[in-house]
């Protein structure tokens, strides 16, 4: 152990090679995982989950087919589908006067590995 360095391993067989590579890893990586985290994040929460297992299932849906479906009030449905927008994960598309929500292609795939597909 370093003088000064309180988090190294006090072992005499631990492998800095090992630790320097996991380091980078994690370096490299860093924008990946913090706007995945913020994903995963968002998608803790059962009916944000429950919005993507259905937009993943549909392909598209209203804030009003989402509400009869989850039997949800309308505003409450829409804040969900607010921060699934400000994440990133679904975006909207006006059909005359209906606004129909969608995932972002980005996020099928990432949402379908985290979705247990006997759910389906």
């Amino acid at each position: 152990m370093q003088k000064g360095d309180n988090n190294s391993c006090v072992r005499i067989d631990r492998d800095i090679t090992q630790i320097n590579r996991a380091k980078a890893i994690l370096k490299e990586n860093s924008d990946y995982l913090v706007k995945h985290s913020s994903a995963l994040s968002l998608l803790g929460n059962q009916v944000r989950l429950s919005i993507v297992l259905l937009l993943k299932e549909e392909t598209k849906l209203c804030v009003c087919d989402l509400a009869e479906i989850l039997e949800m009030k309308i505003p409450a449905v829409s804040q969900h589908l607010r921060k699934l927008k400000d994440g990133g994960i679904v975006s909207s598309n006006r059909n005359g006067t209906v606004l129909y929500y969608t995932m972002v292609d980005e996020y099928v795939t990432f949402t379908e590995n985290i979705l247990i597909q006997e759910l389906v």
